[in-house]
């Protein structure tokens, strides 16, 4: 299949993302793209007035309901449409969007059937970047027991520049999954158990003070989901228990 005939839509959800929101856009390959949505979390800032100036479609929570919740609209949203790709990155422009082409073209070739952006191709890089110590560490750590675990070899599992074939949203139960930052993981962890194909392709991201990321607490509770729906996936694998998610 030719590219230019997949039908690629993008999904962003944002969270007081005005000052980051049009260097996100001015990224993104705008002929790759048929259809673009914003879901705004309850911003404090101009989010939803910057987006609808620039004539993206905007979807708004009216009041906070978190990360997880923000991506479950996203979804919701973007399969009343006939996008066959659905590519989800954050709009505080910490990933480099021009790297859509090369993170779907795995899909579109039937490859893959979930590819994932790795902001973390050495050492020097990522840190240098400006990603904390700490972060570099938890991430490398999770994703060594992650790919263990789930059978894959993927560069980074804790990415926020994603992309999906239309049939992993309609099959995976997403609306089950929390409405917290594990809602990533969650789903990563549940296309391996349904037998989805995952790729990755390096991604530059840039650490900046607009660029959202989570504080150390909150990494650390988002560390321990992690670690629970990873051990909720081995007993599902060995028949112990079955939580809902993998029912």
């Amino acid at each position: 299949m030719e590219r230019t005939l997949t039908k690629i839509a993008v999904v962003m959800p944002a969270y007081n993302a005005e000052k980051t929101l049009k260097t996100t856009l001015d990224s993104i390959p705008p002929q790759l793209v048929s259809e673009l949505l914003l879901v705004d979390d309850a911003s404090q800032d101009r989010t939803v007035a910057f987006a609808l100036e620039m004539g993206i479609k905007v979807v708004r929570h009216i009041k906070n309901m978190g990360y997880g919740a923000n991506q479950k609209t996203c979804y919701k949203e973007i399969l009343k449409t006939d996008a066959q790709i659905i590519v989800m990155i954050h709009p505080d422009y910490q990933y480099d969007a021009r790297m859509i082409p090369a993170l779907v073209q795995p899909i579109q070739l039937d490859i893959c059937d979930v590819m994932l952006g790795n902001r973390i191709r050495t050492r020097k890089e990522a840190i240098g970047g400006g990603m904390p110590l700490y972060k570099y560490l938890a991430n490398r750590g999770l994703t060594l027991l992650e790919n263990l675990l789930l059978g894959q070899n993927l560069g980074e599992l804790h990415s926020g520049m994603r992309a999906y074939k239309r049939e992993v949203l309609e099959q995976l139960p997403w609306t089950l999954f929390s409405d917290d930052f594990v809602f990533d993981q969650q789903f990563l962890i549940l296309c391996a158990y349904r037998g989805f194909r995952m790729g990755d392709v390096p991604v530059p991201a840039r650490y900046f003070v607009e660029a959202s990321s989570i504080n150390f607490i909150r990494s650390v509770k988002y560390g321990v989901q992690s670690l629970l729906t990873l051990g909720s996936y081995g007993c599902a694998k060995l028949g112990i228990y079955k939580h809902k998610i993998f029912k």
